[in-house]
């Protein structure tokens, strides 16, 4: 996965990630919503309105207390978490 920086601010964080669509991208952004501290998280797929852009940019925003960078980890790891929970209730119901 290759990620590129746009913006990274103490409270907001856009980064862009290149070669994922809605599907990677919905799952990381219901993890954030989910992450305390985390007041907004979005994505941007649509490139003919935002420029050229051909990558998805995911933007994080967080209340004064929470780092957006350290949310953005909390957030991937609620997913492996999920993805690790999941994949063992599989191998048990199996």
């Amino acid at each position: 996965m290759e990620l590129r920086v746009i913006e990274n601010e103490a409270t907001e964080l856009s980064i862009e990630i290149a070669g994922e669509d809605h599907t990677f991208l919905n799952v990381l952004k219901g993890a954030l919503l989910e992450t305390e501290g985390v007041a907004a998280a979005t994505y941007d797929m649509n490139p003919e309105q935002s420029g050229g852009q051909t990558d998805p940019i995911l933007t994080v925003k967080t209340d004064e207390e929470t780092d957006a960078l350290d949310a953005l980890e909390a957030g991937a790891q609620r997913v492996i978490d999920k993805s690790a929970d999941f994949r063992d209730a599989y191998e048990a119901a199996v």
